[in-house]
């Protein structure tokens, strides 16, 4: 019965592991064991400069009219770039779009200064040159851009393909500024005049964006202002039950909550959100970074996700998420603002969860969010004493293993006695060989006049198991851990060990782990037991650095007080 048991514990163990390999090779761009490989996107039929022309459907669907465009290929533009000490924005005077968006403190690679330096020593190679490389969020090549424009049932009004024209001012925030201005201002159509001013802030992955709205026209107005986030789905990723990230729209509001959707169920027309409520916001979720439309004042708007169709400068997957927001009629002369903030930055769960209720929320935990968002909690709390990730996990583990001292000991007793028991086991099962009833039945008595539970040793690995997997997401989705180095060869705990040391520690680890337990009675079970920690340790080759150092360091700290309870109770 033990060594039934013992068989069930490996096996779950071996498919939570397989899973996590599976999210793994997902997350670095090989095909799921899973699910379909992800489906191929369709060339675009038109010059890569040329602006989107997707219309929000919610202003259709309240009897606005789509603006008028103008020929995409003919529109005058001008590329206007502002400098932050954190953000390099690119704005598109054709409709004011936001083209682009760098954020130079966060490195597509990480700087290997350390890792050169350091094989040089060894004479293995010359140090590379570097050229760090800002990752980028708005981009031409996905067609991803942040949009706004106006709509109304009473005809074309100016949207955000609308030629504007740049208001001089700065485009660099200097030292000793808090905050620089880009205004834009459209002509009239429909009568109606557009300015949007973009305000940067020192140190802000926000931006601010304030719609002036002037009628200049002999008649009343009503205008919608829209807000919208357009990217091309290609980098949708497979739907298996551990997807290691999410990429593609999410909405939040005080009726759907958050909901993200993905890119598959546009296509099929399952989108299943509230259309119209009074809070909430809108955003485009990717690994370790996304953008949102924010507007924090409460006031009925209504949530658009829909896939563009397909149109001269728009690839054929190309989806738009937004909201639409009813102003005042507009008398003529009169005028009104509308304000939105544009966020477009990494997953900071502590800063997204001050600029908006609910954002935090975009940074993707799983399945297993309940034991993940914790877990952060308390990283997050040791990282802000040590300052160090790597050893934040050290400690973690020390915590964790304080925590759950008295399971482990009861569990690390219970084994070192079947340890010792296991001669009389052995010479029991020889004499019941032919009756295993009764063999049961001594064994039990055995276990019961010595106090031993024979499934005590599997309760540790139980408990660890949800950490471990939690841990995993964390890490996965925890920004602040990309490419925070530990120590000497680990520069980025969020990665494969590119050497593989912990792995081949961690093999040796477990290794030792089996030595010291009570061997099973069976001896292709005995075989399989030195087997499964080679086998776990050579998947483990592909796992991120930072979750190798945590098992290392449970094994290490277990073999620690394996062997302090072996001593204790005289087992060898």
């Amino acid at each position: 019965m033990t060594d039934i048991r013992r068989t069930v514990l490996w096996v779950v163990f071996t498919a939570s592991l397989f899973l996590l390999w599976d999210g793994w090779q997902r997350h670095n761009g090989h095909p799921s064991m899973f699910s379909p490989a992800p489906r191929p996107v369709a060339a675009a039929s038109a010059p890569a400069g040329a602006p989107n022309a997707g219309v929000p459907a919610a202003a259709a669907s309240t009897g606005a009219a789509a603006p008028t465009a103008a020929a995409p290929a003919a529109a005058p533009s001008e590329k206007v770039t502002i400098r932050t000490d954190v953000l390099t924005v690119t704005v598109d005077t054709l409709g004011g779009d936001i083209v682009r968006a760098e954020l130079p403190k966060y490195l597509t690679s990480p700087d290997p200064t350390v890792t050169d330096q350091l094989l040089q020593m060894v004479h293995l190679k010359q140090p590379a040159p570097f050229t760090p490389e800002p990752v980028v969020l708005f981009n031409a090549a996905q067609h991803y851009r942040a949009q706004t424009g106006l709509v109304s049932a009473q005809g074309p009004l100016p949207a955000h393909t609308t030629p504007m024209t740049v208001v001089a001012g700065e485009r660099e925030l200097k030292d000793g500024q808090d905050e620089i201005k880009l205004r834009l201002e459209s002509a009239e159509v429909g009568g109606v005049k557009l300015v949007k001013t973009f305000t940067f802030k020192r140190g802000a992955y926000t931006v601010g964006v304030t719609h002036e709205v002037i009628n200049a026209g002999a008649a009343p107005v009503t205008p919608q202002v829209y807000l919208q986030l357009v990217r091309d789905g290609s980098t949708v990723t497979g739907g298996a039950a551990f997807t290691p990230s999410f990429t593609g729209p999410a909405v939040y509001n005080d009726k759907t909550k958050f909901k993200t959707i993905k890119f598959e169920d546009i296509d099929k027309n399952k989108v299943d959100i509230e259309k119209t409520a009074n809070d909430g916001w809108v955003s485009m979720v990717q690994h370790y970074f996304a953008s949102a439309w924010l507007v924090n004042e409460p006031g009925n708007r209504e949530f658009f996700v829909r896939k563009l169709p397909g149109q001269v400068g728009l690839r054929a997957d190309t989806y738009a998420t937004g909201m639409v927001f009813t102003l005042p009629t507009l008398a003529p002369g009169a005028s009104t603002t509308q304000s939105a903030t544009l966020f477009a930055g990494p997953q900071e769960e502590n800063n997204l969860a001050k600029l908006a209720p609910g954002l935090e929320r975009v940074k993707d935990y799983g399945m297993l969010t309940i034991i993940a968002e914790p877990l952060f909690w308390l990283l997050d709390k040791l990282h802000g004493l040590i300052g160090n990730w790597g050893w934040t996990i050290v400690a973690l583990v020390l915590l964790l293993k304080i925590a759950l001292y008295g399971l482990n000991a009861s569990a690390y007793r219970s084994m070192a006695k079947m340890k010792a028991l296991a001669p009389r086991i052995n010479d029991l099962k020889e004499r019941y060989k032919d009756k295993p009833q009764e063999m049961q039945q001594e064994m039990m008595r055995i276990y019961r006049e010595e106090k031993v539970n024979p499934i005590g040793g599997c309760l540790p690995i139980f408990a660890q198991m949800p950490i471990f997997m939690a841990l995993y997401w964390v890490l996965l989705s925890t920004v602040e851990m990309r490419q925070a180095p530990w120590i000497l060869w680990i520069t980025d705990l969020s990665v494969r060990d590119p050497y593989f040391i912990l792995p081949l520690l961690m093999m040796a680890s477990s290794l030792f782990q089996v030595w010291l337990n009570p061997p099973a009675a069976d001896p292709m079970q005995q075989k399989m037991m030195w087997i499964m920690p080679v086998a776990f340790g050579i998947m483990f080759f592909v796992f991120p650095a930072g979750l190798v150092l945590y098992w290392l360091t449970n094994n290490i700290l277990s073999i620690a007080q394996q062997w302090m309870i072996n001593k204790q109770l005289g087992v060898n």
